[in-house]
């Protein structure tokens, strides 16, 4: 018995296979599934990391597909594919419900597209939902706006589509107030615009971006329009007024007062009387009265001894009516009535602007120019020329300021001093009022070619005049042709007229800006023969022939002997046509 082993206390010990025994041990079809389900495992986990940035598919910006593109690939392909787009000019309505339109430059107005912003709106749904299918869709643009360029375009935009309110007012014609009625208009609410043409910018193609719009109401309302008429308007033009100086009266009528009488708002909207006593001074009906009444100033008068500028007669201070003391004067009365609409305006001390004193501090020390024109002797020339030159006389023009022909001689009337003579009209001789002046336009023009100071504003005559240097001659007509000159010598400039019964002599005095002008006169180019013309007219005059020719004159500038600038000056003269007049029984 004591040879029989004890039963055992726990089972037996079997060693376990290694991995490649139990893979040994596995059934080949096991071994390829396996196979193929950790290939696809280790496919997808690849994926996933490789796309795990890219945009969903079936994302698009105004049409543009960026689906599976990265962020850096999509903004690339947007910035190229939307570059057209985003510069193409678009339409805007202002009001939800315009028809007009306008263009609005998105480059002009500061817009542009945010590429950035517009991509990292894009989905991204990487492993997992790509595989249960998730796709992107169509974004919007992140528009951006530079605020001051938007700003500049849309008030340009809203100066030209505005619809201003019709202001309330009232006007003076013809010595009666007129009233216009106020009415509402539309305007463009700009600070709301700005956000709605960004947003609205890269909108759906064909339609017109909105923009916001504003009732705009006038600044005068009817209740004062009513007020003002009664109050001023109406009483101000009830009759004349009458002011008084030095024993003298100068009438005032409805008609004179409401060319030179308005009435504007203020910032409460109420209207308010303005009188222009600049303008009222100076309107003819006004000023000769004033002149006869009050005692203006003198000039002294300038001659030359030798080269050396002198006084021929001294200037003297003078009284007169200022523009602020005309409108003293002046806007009290208009609210009153009868006897108490006449009142004296005051008249202050004014010196002359030229006397002995002042003449070396103007710069009148030398003579600048002089220039004589000959003419054949006629009464209408002597006339006609020795008043122009009598009006010219003694103007003193400050630096900087323009001189006119017409503004100096006025009108050519008969009141004023001037005859019937021969003109050319129409490319021949006729006669009318201030025949012959054309002589004193272009010493003129001479007096100021070689004084080196500036024309602005000349015309020569339509066919060329012998006694006239060709390329340096002007012609005058009241209303349509002027002469004038700007005085840029940097100092004033007093010009010295003087005429006979056969020439004319204009001298500037002042200081020479220049040493010495030379002028050179070029050959006749594109000549032209003349015709020959019958003509049957109670002012017909006959004239010979003479050729049109284009000549060229150049003013040349010397300082200290040397050339240092030099002009040109063309004329085109036209034909002077031979005209024979015919007796109307011929």
């Amino acid at each position: 018995m004591s040879n029989i082993p004890p039963p055992p206390t726990e089972p037996p010990y079997i060693p376990r296979p290694s991995l490649r025994q139990r893979v040994t041990a596995l059934p080949k079809p096991a071994l390829i599934g396996g196979a193929a389900v950790l290939g696809l495992g280790t496919v997808v986990l690849v994926g996933a990391m490789a796309d795990g940035s890219a945009i969903a598919e079936g994302t698009s910006v105004r049409g543009v597909d960026i689906g599976g593109l990265t962020p850096e690939a999509a903004q690339a392909t947007l910035d190229e594919q939307l570059a057209e787009a985003r510069s193409a000019t678009f339409t805007v309505r202002i009001g939800e419900d315009a028809e007009e339109t306008y263009e609005v430059d998105p480059i002009a107005a500061g817009l542009g597209v945010d590429l950035r912003e517009t991509v990292e709106q894009a989905e991204r749904p990487g492993f997992l939902g790509r595989l249960f299918g998730r796709s992107g869709g169509e974004l919007d643009p992140v528009t951006t706006v530079e605020e001051p360029k938007a700003r500049a375009e849309l008030e340009a935009l809203a100066e030209e589509s505005g619809s201003e309110p019709q202001e309330g007012g009232i006007s003076f014609e013809e010595g009666s107030p007129v009233a216009s009625q106020p009415g509402t208009g539309l305007a463009l609410d700009v600070d709301a615009a700005v956000e709605e043409l960004r947003t609205g910018y890269l909108g759906p193609a064909g339609n017109p971006v909105s923009l916001s719009a504003a009732t705009a109401q006038p600044a005068v309302d009817a209740e004062e329009i009513e007020r003002a008429m009664n109050d001023f308007a109406e009483p101000a033009m009830s009759g004349p007024v009458v002011l008084t100086a030095n024993g003298s009266e100068i009438p005032l009528t409805p008609v004179t007062l409401g060319d030179h009488l308005s009435m504007e708002p203020d910032d409460e909207g109420t209207l308010v009387p303005v009188l222009d006593g600049k303008g009222l001074a100076e309107d003819p009906l006004v000023a000769e009265p004033l002149a006869a009444a009050t005692d203006p100033a003198v000039n002294a008068t300038l001659r030359l001894e030798g080269e050396e500028v002198v006084v021929a007669t001294e200037g003297k201070p003078g009284r007169e009516v200022t523009s602020d003391g005309l409108e003293e004067a002046v806007m009290p009365l208009l609210t009153e009535t009868g006897a108490a609409r006449t009142g004296p305006v005051s008249t202050v001390e004014v010196q002359p602007e030229l006397t002995s004193g002042t003449i070396t501090e103007l710069g009148i020390t030398e003579r600048m120019s002089s220039f004589t024109v000959g003419f054949d002797t006629a009464a209408y020339r002597t006339t006609n020329i020795g008043r122009a030159a009598e009006l010219i006389d003694g103007s003193l023009v400050p630096p900087g300021e323009t001189w006119s022909f017409n503004d100096t001689i006025g009108r050519r009337t008969e009141e004023n001093g001037f005859v019937e003579g021969i003109i050319i009209l129409d490319d021949q001789y006729q006669t009318a009022q201030g025949g012959g002046v054309s002589a004193v336009a272009t010493t003129m023009f001479n007096a100021v070619f070689f004084a080196g100071v500036k024309p602005v504003e000349y015309s020569a005559h339509s066919f060329y005049i012998e006694r006239y240097p060709e390329g340096r001659e002007s012609t005058v007509a009241w209303g349509s042709l002027d002469h004038r000159f700007l005085n840029d010598s940097d100092h004033a400039l007093y010009i010295m007229a003087d005429a006979t019964d056969s020439e004319v002599t204009i001298t500037f005095l002042g200081t020479k800006k220049y040493d010495e002008i030379e002028s050179v006169t070029g050959p006749r180019t594109n000549i032209v023969e003349p015709g020959k013309r019958e003509a049957i007219a109670d002012d017909c005059v006959p004239q010979p022939p003479l050729e049109g020719f284009d000549v060229e004159v150049e003013r040349v500038f010397k300082q200290g002997g040397e050339e240092v600038k030099r002009e040109s000056f063309t004329t085109r003269y036209q034909p002077r046509d031979e005209v024979v007049c015919e007796d109307e029984d011929d």
